[in-house]
Parts: structure tokens; C-alpha cells; sequence
């Protein structure tokens, strides 16, 4: 297979998903809606009690509205890495994967293309709420609370990696549910712990005065390192550490998935050994 197939297929795969989510408005409206509630009451709440010294990417004192937003549009990447492994999941039953099975492109190159088609989505997604909250700071602080231009674009690879990595880790959870119908619960057991224990709405040093084992775990969890690196993305600044973390985090997780994926059967291969 020549170079030009593998680029048609992945732009055929891209465009369909892109197509679907405009079709699906209400998918948008969906996304936002919960990182906007957060920024706007939560954050608003916690605005007086809630702000932290200066500490990396930061050079000053930060308020809280400008701390969460990375980890709000990370939640957004979260909750479209699961709604594209549950769309996945749905083609599988209706017999679409299998049907795309049936082309002569290998497997892997199949499953990652679906999912980096999904984690465009999710930048769609980031960008209109990161356009929101922009306004929303520029609003309260003026200049001061806005990360550097070059920050914008710098995101944009950063939320191309942190997309692939948590689509890989819902695709494989997603897999391994037996029933659709149990699909929701199993997700919530996954995406709230990951999310409220994790940086997202404070700091690793915060964290570990309060609790070392709390601080262990935070470290541990995958989407405290995705928070980290659209941190410092926001700011144009590096962040080897956390780029390691969700790259390999993200691999073992999209190795396992393409490993065990069965489009015939609507889950996860069994091996026997």
C-alpha cells in the first residue's frame, strides 16, 4: 500500500468525524456547558478564598479563574475521549468497524486514525470554550490573566497528544464493558476520581500538604500530567516530565486496545494463552 492510501484513509475517517459533530450541535453546547458552570459559579465561588503563589508556568500570583482553565478544558478532552470510545463501541455493534476492518490498511493504523479524528473534535471543543474563558478573564483581569499568543498555537499539538492518550484510555475501559448500558456508570467510576483527584482544580504542592497519600496518588494519575502539560502549553513553556508520562501512558493503553480490539464480536478479545 502506497503512502497516498494510508492519507486518504485518514482523511476520509477525519471528515466523517468532523461531519458528525457538526451535525450534532448540540454536542458543542454539551461540551461547554460543564466547564462553563465551573468557571462561572465554582470558580466565582472560590475566587476569594481560592487563588496561589506564584509557582512554574506561573511568574505571580494566580487567580483562580486563571488556574482552573487548564484543567477545565482538559475535562473537555476527557469527556470527548470517552464519548469517541463509546461512538466506537456503537459502530462496532452496528457493524461499521467491521466494515472498515474489511480494508486492506492494517488494524492499528484503522483504530489510532479513529482516534486522533476524535481528539480533533476535542480541539474543536477546547478552542471554543478556551475562546470563552479568554473573554471571561480578559474581562476580569484585563491582559494580566492571559497566557502569552504563543501559547494558543503551542496548545494545539499539546491537546493533539493529551486527545490520543485519554481516547486510548477510554477506548480500552469502554471495551471491556460487557453491556452498553452500563457504559455511563462504568465512566463515572473512571472520569470523576481521575478528575477531582488530580491538579485540575489544585496544585501538586497544595495536595501534598494536606495529604501525602492524596499527593501520591495525584501523581500517579494519568490526567493530573494531561492538566500539567496544557499548563505549561498555555504558557509556551516545556514540561518534559508530564510530555513522557501521557506519551507513554498513552501508548500502553493504545497498544492494549488495538491488541484485544474484535470488531466481530462487540468487545474485547480474550486471549487464551
Amino acid at each position: 500500500m502506497s503512502i497516498y492510501n494510508y492519507i486518504r484513509c485518514f482523511l476520509g475517517i477525519l471528515q466523517r468525524e468532523i461531519y458528525r459533530f457538526f451535525q450534532q450541535t448540540g454536542r458543542l453546547l454539551a461540551a461547554l456547558v460543564r466547564p462553563l458552570v465551573w468557571l462561572f459559579v465554582f470558580a466565582t465561588g472560590f475566587r476569594n478564598v481560592m487563588g496561589f503563589p506564584s509557582s512554574p508556568p506561573y511568574t505571580s500570583y494566580v487567580e483562580y479563574d486563571v488556574y482552573i482553565t487548564p484543567g477545565l478544558v482538559a475535562m473537555i478532552i476527557l469527556f470527548n475521549g470517552m464519548q469517541t470510545s463509546l461512538s466506537m463501541v456503537l459502530d462496532r455493534e452496528m457493524g461499521s468497524m467491521k466494515t472498515l476492518f474489511s480494508s486492506p490498511l492494517p488494524r492499528w493504523f484503522l483504530l489510532t486514525s479513529k482516534l486522533i479524528a476524535g481528539a480533533f473534535v476535542s480541539i474543536l471543543q477546547s478552542y471554543a470554550y478556551i475562546l470563552i474563558a479568554t473573554l471571561w478573564i480578559y474581562y476580569r483581569l484585563g491582559t494580566a490573566g492571559l497566557p502569552p499568543w504563543e501559547g494558543y498555537f503551542i496548545l494545539l499539538p499539546t491537546l493533539l497528544i493529551c486527545g490520543v492518550a485519554l481516547g486510548a484510555m477510554g477506548l480500552f475501559v469502554s471495551s471491556r464493558v460487557r453491556q452498553i448500558e452500563n457504559f455511563a456508570g462504568v465512566m463515572n467510576f473512571f472520569i470523576f476520581p481521575m478528575f477531582f483527584v488530580s491538579t485540575a482544580l489544585y496544585p501538586f504542592w497544595q495536595i501534598k500538604i494536606s495529604s501525602k497519600v492524596m499527593y501520591g496518588l495525584a501523581y500517579l494519575n494519568p490526567f493530573s500530567h494531561v492538566v500539567e502539560l496544557i499548563r505549561f502549553g498555555f504558557y509556551a513553556e516545556p514540561n518534559l516530565e508530564s510530555l513522557i508520562w501521557v506519551i507513554c501512558v498513552g501508548a500502553f493503553f493504545l497498544g492494549c486496545a488495538i491488541w484485544g480490539y474484535d470488531a466481530t464480536r462487540g468487545t474485547v478479545a480474550r486471549k487464551v494463552m
